[in-house]
Parts: structure tokens; C-alpha cells; sequence
């Protein structure tokens, strides 16, 4: 894995135009709020939150399918974020994609070897004869035979149909593939089977992954890092045991608390607590103060004016929480104290 940052994103925001009725006027709507994240070479990057939290805005935007409104989407030294959706030849090249649902991301007219070699046809010089080698040995990457070149994707399960989305991703040797909700259409054994197929073909190809779910528990699974996100600001991002095992940011707590736990009177007690706790307004809220702040169990004054930066946290990481101010000023001290 290398050090050296193979994306970055900067200050990215990404709006949506809403029209009004008549086509005047209208508002706008801020999905993406100033995100900042990084991906190195062969890493993988979990991206969670709830539903409507910016996650699949901001990846379609590293994608050039939505434009940034400002920020900055470097990869591999190119500004993305200055090309709008006309990402020249050899950057399409570099950044694929497997989306959530394979029952609609396939085109039902073509066949599998059609699918997995359009990527060829488009980006390289191949003969039909090369291009058919080359989807034989892509099918046998991900579990699946020769014979399956000539059928259709309807003749699939939604497993094998997700395989054939990843083989056609793999076919031209990406260097980061965008991954969105690519196993929460599927049943609990074949998503299994789905996820390490992917970290095995990371492992092969050092491919750099950002993974977009709302499961924290999977992206833990095969993340380095998560960034958690929510109402368009990411309020957390650290190393993948220290987020899942000491979750820094009060959301980020909440998301885990919300996982259903295996232990039945675990699960009953922890109901049973939530019941006794004071209701928290779940509405969006203004663009001043922490997001987060109409949720929080652990709001302070400040939260209702203040938009909570970054802060360091034990373990690695940071958290976007007044909670963690007075340790920076601690963390500052010792460095100071050091120097002398």
C-alpha cells in the first residue's frame, strides 16, 4: 500500500438545483458540505451513513456523473473536480464502478461477453479474439466459466450478476473502483461470498476501493479506514478497528447502537433503555452549529452556534466534535513541553 494519497478530496461541496412548479425560481440543496477525505494506493475507505447522508452524491461526483459545485477531487494529480463529467480517456480508465443494485446495473440486451469486453472495445486496441481471451480469464477472476460468456443477464442470480459487474469493472486494471451499496441487494451467505471476492482481488491487484454502505459492521470487515458521514458533513474518519471498536463521534455511537445484537436479552435491555432515554428531534437542521446538534445527547451551548473542525482522537483519526476540543489543546502542551 502506498503512502502517497492516490485521491483526495478537499472542501468538496456538491448542490442540487430544485426548481419550482413553473421552472423559476426555485432552492438549493447542499448533499456534499465541505468533505475531506483521502485514498492511498491498494486502500480501502468505508464511507457510512444513514439514508440521504451525501454518500452516494459524493461518490457519484468522484465518478463525474454529478459535478462538484466547489472543492477540489484530485486523482493521481489531476483535478477532477475542473473537468465537470468530461473526464478525459485515460482517467475513465483509471476509476470504475459496481453499483448497488445487479437486477438493473447490467444491460439486459447484451450478453455477459459483451458486458465484461465493453470496457476493452471502448479504451483499448483489441482484437474481438483478444478481447474474448481476456473476458474468459476476467470471469474466471470472480468464479464463473467460459460457458457463461454467451447468456444474458436475466439467465443469473443477483450474486453472479453482481460477479459479472466486478469483472467488467476489473477489465481494464482500475486503480480505484468506486463500490456503492454493492452487496445490500443480495441474501446474507451470497454477500459474504461478494465481499471476499472483492478484498481478494484488492489483495491481487493493489486496486484502491471507496466503499459506500450504511453497514458499519461490513465495511469494518474489509475497510482500513471509515469516514462516517452525515446530513452532508463527514463527522468522523480514523483507522477501521478504532472507529468500530471506540467510536469517537456521538452519531457515529448512535449508528452502533442501532445494530441488532445477537444476545436477545442484550437486545431487550438495550430496548428497554432507549424507552427510559429522553426523545431526540431527529429534524435537519440549519446550516449554522454542529449538524448533529438536534440529535446529540451530549450537546453544549457552543453546538448551537459553532460548527465543530476536526479534532484528533486516541487511537488515530479524527472526530469533528467539541467533546474532543480541550484534548487538542492537551495533545498541544505536550508537543510545546517537547520542543522546549
Amino acid at each position: 500500500m502506498s503512502d502517497s494519497p492516490l485521491l483526495q478530496i478537499a472542501d468538496l461541496w456538491v448542490t442540487y438545483r430544485q426548481r419550482s412548479l413553473l421552472g423559476l425560481g426555485g432552492t438549493s440543496f447542499h448533499a456534499v458540505k465541505g468533505a475531506n477525505l483521502t485514498i492511498r494506493s491498494g486502500e480501502t475507505l468505508g464511507l457510512v451513513g444513514e439514508s440521504g447522508s451525501g454518500k452516494s452524491s459524493l461518490a457519484n461526483t468522484v465518478l463525474g456523473l454529478v459535478p462538484a459545485s466547489s472543492g477540489c477531487i484530485k486523482f493521481d494529480n489531476v483535478d477532477l473536480a475542473s473537468l465537470g463529467s468530461r473526464y478525459p480517456l485515460p482517467v475513465r480508465k483509471q476509476i470504475q464502478a459496481v453499483f448497488q443494485d445487479p437486477y438493473s446495473s447490467l444491460n439486459p440486451s447484451m450478453t455477459v461477453e459483451d458486458i465484461v469486453t465493453e470496457p476493452l472495445r471502448v479504451h483499448t486496441r483489441m482484437s474481438k479474439v483478444e478481447r474474448r481471451a481476456r473476458a474468459i480469464e476476467l470471469l474466471r477472476l470472480v468464479s464463473l466459466q467460459e460457458e457463461h460468456l454467451n447468456r444474458h443477464p436475466h439467465q443469473f442470480s443477483g450474486g453472479q450478476r453482481q460477479r459479472i459487474a466486478i469483472a467488467s469493472a476489473l477489465a481494464l486494471q482500475p486503480k480505484l473502483i468506486v463500490l456503492d451499496e454493492p452487496v445490500s441487494a443480495l441474501d446474507v451467505s451470497t454477500r459474504n461470498q461478494i465481499i471476499n471476492l472483492l478484498y481478494e482481488r484488492r489483495d491481487q491487484f493493489g486496486i484502491a476501493y471507496l466503499l459506500i454502505a450504511h453497514d458499519l459492521a461490513l465495511v469494518h470487515h474489509i475497510s482500513d479506514r471509515i469516514a462516517v458521514m452525515y446530513l452532508g458533513h463527514i463527522v468522523e474518519e480514523g483507522p477501521s478497528d478504532r472507529v468500530y471498536k471506540s467510536p469517537a463521534h456521538p452519531y457515529t455511537r448512535a449508528l452502533l447502537d442501532a445494530v441488532p445484537l445477537l444476545d436477545p436479552a442484550r437486545q431487550r435491555a438495550r430496548r428497554a433503555q432507549r424507552k427510559l432515554s429522553p426523545a431526540q428531534e431527529t429534524q435537519r437542521v440549519a446550516e449554522t452549529g454542529c449538524p448533529y446538534k438536534n440529535r446529540c445527547p451530549l450537546v453544549m451551548p457552543r453546538c448551537q452556534t459553532e460548527t465543530p473542525p476536526a479534532y484528533p482522537v486516541d487511537g488515530g483519526g479524527v472526530a469533528n466534535c467539541f467533546l474532543y476540543a480541550s484534548d487538542q489543546v492537551r495533545q498541544s502542551e505536550q508537543r510545546e513541553r517537547k520542543a522546549l
